[in-house]
């Protein structure tokens, strides 16, 4: 799996990856959606060669590139035992939020009776401001 990430690590060979997914390719078409000439396309193919994510047959005098997906499979299977457990941690975040939002938030009935025990502190009573309290 690590050469499976590394081999994914490059911008360029995503792309030839996502290219790949759409169907089999020659290095020429795959050049083409690269800013990079084709021997650069070769070393990046075979890095994916080797990492067992591409697999090459010879056709005529072309080299046709298709995706392995067997390899993109295990990495997703690794990938969603970790994204449930953060899944989880995330839900139960966001219930901690949740409560806390909940129990924070004064009711019309708990800030009535907060301004009939103390009608001094009530927002904009300027004489309180001043200190000219009776």
């Amino acid at each position: 799996m690590e050469a499976v990430l590394l081999a994914l690590a490059d911008d360029s060979r995503r792309t030839m990856v996502e290219a790949l997914a759409e169907g089999p390719a020659s290095v020429t078409e795959l050049a083409a959606l690269l800013p990079i000439a084709r021997p650069g396309v070769s070393r990046h193919l075979r890095v994916l060669r080797e990492a067992g994510l591409v697999d090459v047959r010879q056709d005529a005098q072309r080299r046709i590139y298709s995706l392995r997906t067997e390899p993109l499979a295990e990495l997703d299977e690794w990938l969603s035992r970790h994204r449930r457990l953060w899944e989880q941690r995330f839900d139960a975040l966001h219930t901690e939020v949740a409560r806390g939002k909940r129990e924070s938030v004064p009711t019309a009935a708990s800030t009535s009776a907060r301004t009939a025990e103390h009608p001094a502190t009530v927002a904009g009573d300027d004489d309180h401001e001043r200190g000219n309290v009776a």
